[in-house]
């Protein structure tokens, strides 16, 4: 308990020179509990200090009989299982007076957001993350005790192809660790009269497709305003015209509660011009080099079609340049609805770039309002460990470029380049850049949980494979 009441386990004192790294010994952890925690040290003058604030862990599900849910994914029979549309996944549920407490516990293949009465239940970014998905595949948890209410409830998810059934290191290469979709989550709720309830993934659920026809890593997303379900993850949708859903087996060894910290928005930038390039392209720049999303708003009539195309340099003659990109068509477009302000930003894809060409956004050609546009950078949100600054400013200038680089290629996992058609967790370029990574950035959990992977995809013999995930054999 918070005011340390009971005591579960107390080191006592510890003669020791061992400062972190302190592994808990005492009694048997129980699942869905929380526990916390404070501590106090003693120098080697005998000197005591006070106890530190109190900080808390809570343990998620330890073993396979505690999950209910069932891998779910739409009716072949109502919605194409290829389908490049994201599926929209939905069940309503009713509860009773006196939620005390409300986790959700849960994952999907590919990547998933997560929708409950009507609200996004977290600000994370391409969850669950890219792991040996056969070997081992995270979950997460979520405290969801807020967005539960006595009576009707809903809860909706999204799921789209990310890296376990996207399109990955060479072209029409795809389906690489499955080649459908599915969901696996369950609500546990606590009552103030000790009672429990669970909700699960299972065949009662309802599914559809909705605005977004495509989503890649490599590509892009297509969204098209005018498909969306209002309302859809609210209790009092009508959703008796949505395909039914069945169970689906799903080759995973092993659950594991996230390891890694979660990929998000961590900065926002606004671009700095927009130009007029030879070839007549109408292109913003955004000043550097950023990895993430572009969001804007945009007041058009129902049907437009703004498309924009991600860069990373003009050419010799001024003119936005592909040709770094290889395959990767780094495209989102957006099909307006034609109802007030609207505003967008992709949902289940990444880009690198500095450049972005605008087609399609009403009055461009007489300026495009650079107010309606802003960057957001997207990576694994990391908390920042050192810093370096010296007199001399060049030297400085290289290590804020550094830093940008590590951050723009920590996204779930170290990789080589953020932009063109790899994207991969190259294990060479993660030994050379590991010490400056970990001088940079607290990235102990980082890559804990992708040497995990590493350890899951290393070869009988010994042998470790290019990249982490090994998605090119051999």
């Amino acid at each position: 308990q918070e005011n340390f009441t009971e005591t579960i386990w107390d080191t006592g004192i510890i003669p020791s020179d061992e400062s972190i790294h302190v592994e808990y010994s005492g009694p048997e952890l129980r699942a869905q509990t929380r526990y916390f925690y404070r501590v106090k040290v003693w120098d080697n003058f005998g000197r005591e200090s006070q106890w530190s604030e109190s900080a808390w862990w809570e343990m998620g599900l330890l073993t396979p009989e505690e999950w209910k849910a069932e891998w779910i994914t739409p009716d072949p029979t109502g919605i194409d299982p290829l389908s490049e549309a994201a599926f929209q996944l939905r069940k309503e549920f009713t509860l009773k007076p006196g939620i005390t407490s409300a986790r959700i516990y849960g994952t999907g293949v590919g990547l998933y957001e997560l929708y409950l009465n009507g609200e996004r239940v977290s600000d994370e970014l391409l969850a669950p993350g890219w792991t040996s998905y056969h070997q081992r595949l995270q979950y997460q948890t979520y405290d969801v005790t807020q967005l539960l209410q006595n009576g009707s409830n809903a809860i909706g998810i999204i799921l789209a192809d990310g890296w376990y059934k996207g399109n990955l290191v060479r072209e029409n290469h795809r389906n690489i660790y499955g080649d459908r979709r599915a969901a696996f989550f369950q609500i546990h709720v606590t009552y103030s009269d000790g009672t429990d309830e669970i909700i699960v993934t299972d065949t009662t659920w309802k599914a559809s497709t909705g605005p977004i026809l495509f989503s890649e890593i490599y590509h892009g997303e297509t969204y098209d305003a005018r498909l969306e379900k209002e309302g859809w993850s609210k209790p009092t949708f009508n959703d008796h015209d949505w395909a039914n859903t069945i169970i689906q087996e799903v080759p995973i060894a092993k659950l594991v509660a996230q390891e890694n910290v979660p990929t998000r928005v961590t900065e926002v930038l606004k671009p700095i011009d927009a130009l007029v390039t030879p070839s007549g392209d109408t292109v913003i720049d955004m000043g550097q080099n950023m990895v993430g999303r572009i969001r804007f708003k945009v007041n058009a009539p129902e049907g437009t079609r703004i498309v924009l195309k991600h860069a990373e340099v003009l050419d010799k003659d001024g003119n936005i340049y592909f040709g770094n990109l290889k395959f990767a068509k780094e495209k989102v477009e957006y099909i307006t609805k034609g109802e007030g302000t609207e505003t967008f930003a992709p949902h289940f894809t990444f880009q690198g770039f500095r450049y972005v060409r605008i087609e399609g956004y009403p009055g461009q050609d007489n300026g495009l309002p650079l107010e309606n546009f802003v960057g957001e950078v997207i990576h694994s949100d990391m908390e920042q460990a050192g810093k370096f600054e010296c007199s001399n400013p060049l030297v400085n200038r290289l290590q804020q470029n550094i830093v940008w680089g590590q951050r723009g290629n920590f996204l779930d996992v170290p990789t080589d380049c953020p932009q063109r058609s790899e994207r991969l967790g190259w294990t060479a370029d993660a030994q050379v850049f590991i010490q400056t990574a970990l001088f940079n950035y607290h990235g102990g959990s980082f890559f804990t949980k992708w040497l995990r992977d590493l350890r899951a995809d290393q070869l009988p013999d010994g042998n470790v494979p290019f990249v982490i995930p090994n998605v090119e054999g051999g």
